[in-house]
């Protein structure tokens, strides 16, 4: 017997607030939450970074992870946050690099295409720990996100395939949230919205513009599923529940 789309309705909630790490879910208490946040940040700042690196000015970099999760979402700027920090664009794109490294974030870039005149430049910034993100929006894409990446992870490792997580951008500022390529060709594109049902013409002018074979606006409100021009408005518990 399937689970109902309820179930899955409820497991999105709770994992849009505990994020996708299996203590705080599976204890789904705010404080605890908190609590987590405070121990991981300061285990990965003053014991698991400083075992393995040298880091000459731990402070800035912590600084630096202060300010990360007001950027999900956006396009990143490293010369923005070198201003902001008042560092060198070196040591910002260092520290950058190591918190990936410790699987405390990762960055999306954009797809390139003549077909688009897309971007080339910055790419956009997620967590793996989404909880830690305050704007419900930006929480929300971000958790698509990561499980799109899972995902594609999946595709490489299990299927072999040739699999990339992307986004959409072009000089006009048109922009789809995700798209996943298999082989360095479209499969899928999904853009992310809380409650916004209407269609983003914005998915319509990339599927055809790059041959997308399938396209989704994923919603975090509850039973919504239609299609509309060939494109599926769904559910967001709907549609990660088909994934692995």
């Amino acid at each position: 017997m399937q689970p109902g789309e309820g179930f899955y309705q409820d497991s999105l909630e709770a994992l849009d607030v505990f994020g996708g790490f299996p203590e705080p879910f599976i204890k789904q208490s705010k404080r605890q939450l908190r609590r987590w946040h405070n121990e991981k940040i300061e285990r990965m700042f003053r014991e698991d970074i400083l075992d393995v690196k040298a880091i000459r000015d731990i402070g800035n970099m912590k600084l630096l992870s202060d300010i990360l999760p007001s950027k999900v979402g956006s396009l990143l700027s490293l010369n923005a946050i070198r201003e902001d920090l008042e560092v060198s664009f070196r040591a910002v794109s260092h520290w950058m690099d190591i918190l990936e490294s410790f699987y405390y974030s990762f960055r999306i870039y954009p797809y390139s295409a003549k077909k688009i005149r897309s971007l080339k430049k910055e790419p956009k910034l997620y967590l793996w720990d989404w909880s830690e993100i305050e704007d419900e929006s930006a929480r929300f894409e971000n958790l698509i996100a990561s499980h799109l990446l899972k995902f594609v992870h999946f595709i490489v490792d299990y299927e072999g395939y040739k699999a990339e997580l992307y986004f959409l951008r072009d000089v006009d500022k048109r922009e789809v949230d995700f798209l996943v390529t298999i082989n360095d060709k479209p499969w899928f594109a999904v853009e992310a919205k809380l409650n916004d049902t209407s269609l983003s013409s914005h998915l319509i002018y990339f599927r055809e513009r790059l041959s997308i074979p399938y396209i989704y606006q994923v919603v975090k409100k509850d039973k919504a599923d239609k299609v509309e021009k060939g494109a599926r408005i769904i559910s967001a518990g709907k549609f990660l529940s088909s994934f692995i």
